[in-house]
């Protein structure tokens, strides 16, 4: 289901330093966060969005999130853009 709505997601930053700088831009709508990947990673991304409200899905695999996003290796992050 998750998958699904990055498949189809118009405007998508993929990865943890774009991830993290549309947050700060506050052009993230919705970030989806791999499960395994490292938690020192995602605490932070996870952390910013609750500050500014923005919605987190966790998601089960790092390589299926990469997958959805159209690229060949895992990502542990991705957003979907205003």
């Amino acid at each position: 289901m998750s998958y699904e709505k990055v498949k189809q997601a118009k405007s998508l930053t993929i990865g943890t330093k774009q991830t993290k700088k549309a947050i700060e831009q506050g052009r993230a709508e919705e970030v989806f966060v791999a499960d395994d990947a490292d938690p020192q990673i995602t605490r932070s991304i996870i952390s910013m969005c609750k500050e500014r409200g923005i919605a987190v899905v966790h998601v089960d695999s790092m390589r299926d999130l990469g997958k959805a996003c159209g690229i060949e290796v895992g990502a542990a992050t991705a957003a979907i853009l205003k």
